[in-house]
């Protein structure tokens, strides 16, 4: 299932790999508002979050500057260095102005390859749309979600979107999503949350203590191995698969 390929592939991958290598932006780095995103202070986010009525919060953000994002500003983005891109998200916290509003909104730059592991929002509902490019999505339903082909094994909802394509990921549900070309690819997400969250599987599963990785694992890695794993599954977006690798010799491995 590919699926599961793409599991091996974020453990193999990075298990044989060096250093990490920022891949290059698809967009500019420097922001083209016309309007710079102005950061707002600890403090002035307690007001916001403790205002009795909406309308109080507009005399806190008394700044137009305040309800303006630029999600190509290198400084606001929340995995940078990724192996095969990048991700900017805007949240109650490095955008205040959305306190109130229930919703948050995140956008994706995925390198030729790029790979952004398997992952879950603890918090939100996502909408994801592509608006460059093609990417590979699959989203894995909670427990008793069955293949209708197969009732034997869990269903996979699997999907290939291109430009101006959507599609959900249920709060909870783990989730994945893979740029198969060797151009770059483009999403925004949305968030019906303005604290959605983000917690990568692997990168989770392998801070438990090694012997219950081993036992997660089915014996299948040594409790004294886990360690050579720890470290090197990437934080967020990963380079990989290796099938679109070969096909794409420009792009480099490490």
């Amino acid at each position: 299932m590919f699926f599961n390929s793409i599991i091996a592939v974020a453990i193999l991958t990075y298990t044989v790999s060096s250093a990490p290598t920022i891949m290059p932006r698809v967009t500019n780095s420097t922001s083209t508002a016309t309007v710079p995103t102005k950061p707002v202070s600890t403090d002035a986010i307690q007001q916001l979050l403790l205002a009795p009525l909406a309308q109080d919060r507009f005399t806190t953000l008394n700044d137009n500057a305040n309800f303006v994002f630029d999600f190509g500003a290198q400084s606001l983005k929340t995995a940078p260095g990724g192996f095969g891109g990048e991700l900017a998200a805007a949240n109650r916290k490095n955008f205040p102005a959305l306190i109130g509003s229930g919703s948050g909104m995140a956008v994706g730059f995925l390198g030729g390859c790029g790979f952004n592991t398997p992952h879950v929002h603890p918090r939100a509902t996502e909408l994801q749309i592509v608006v460059d490019g093609t990417i590979v999505t699959e989203m894995v339903p909670e427990n008793g979600v069955m293949d209708p082909k197969d009732p034997t094994k869990r269903r996979v909802i699997q999907n290939t979107l291109t430009k101006f394509q959507m599609t959900p990921f249920y709060q909870g549900s783990i989730h994945t999503q893979f740029n198969p070309s060797c151009e770059p690819a483009t999403f925004i997400a949305s968030f019906n949350s303005e604290d959605f969250g983000a917690g990568q599987v692997l990168d989770e599963t392998f801070a438990f203590d090694e012997q219950v990785v081993s036992a997660a694992f089915g014996q299948a890695i040594d409790g004294n191995d886990v360690d050579k794993f720890k470290g090197k599954i990437p934080a967020t977006i990963a380079k990989g698969v290796m099938d679109c690798l070969n096909k794409c010799p420009n792009i480099k491995r490490k």
